[in-house]
């Protein structure tokens, strides 16, 4: 994480990331570099809208080719237990032969790697709704426990109370039945 601010309430992140691309040999050796890529992200969380905006550049081989995606997780306006997924990408390629090739290349494996992504935020959703639930069942049986003890100790207030009464009668009945003389 390169920045992180809390701006009007909008989580505003900057970080670079890097990311295995699996190239072809020959495309390794034209762009003369290793499998690992870098890219600066900029992403913006805001809860009042509920809207997730993530835009990234490459930081690797952008002399040769330029991608720029945006990402934007929203609501769904009509089915409230949906979220829409928003991407658009552009991919330059700067004098590079074979360009539609590379070109088509990088924009299935943006289109996969949205999908993967996807699939992330479903298992954080997932995991998230499973902890909440299983907070709520150990928050119901802890306030069970709590209000059968409640009540074992009404029980025990109230036998005390009844002996408590009953000793206090006999000793009313024992003193009637006491005569002083003077």
């Amino acid at each position: 994480v390169v920045d992180r601010e809390v701006s009007n309430g909008v989580l505003k992140t900057h970080r670079l990331i890097s990311s295995m691309w699996g190239l072809p040999g020959w495309a390794s050796r034209l762009l003369g570099a290793d499998k690992t890529c870098y890219a600066s992200e900029h992403s913006e969380v805001n809860p009042r809208s509920k809207v997730m905006t993530l835009m990234s550049r490459n930081l690797t081989f952008c002399k040769e080719v330029s991608v720029l995606e945006k990402l934007t997780y929203s609501p769904h306006p009509t089915q409230k237990n949906c979220t829409l997924l928003k991407q658009e990408a552009v991919i330059t390629i700067h004098d590079i032969p074979l360009s539609s090739y590379i070109e088509d290349y990088l924009a299935r494996t943006i289109s996969c790697n949205a999908g993967k992504g996807r699939q992330a935020m479903e298992w954080v959703i997932d995991k998230i709704n499973g902890e909440v639930q299983e907070l709520t069942n150990k928050t119901v049986k802890g306030m069970d426990e709590i209000t059968m003890n409640a009540k074992k100790s009404m029980s025990v207030v109230d036998d005390l109370t009844s002996a408590a009464t009953s000793r206090i009668h006999l000793t009313e009945d024992a003193l009637k039945n006491l005569h002083f003389e003077k």
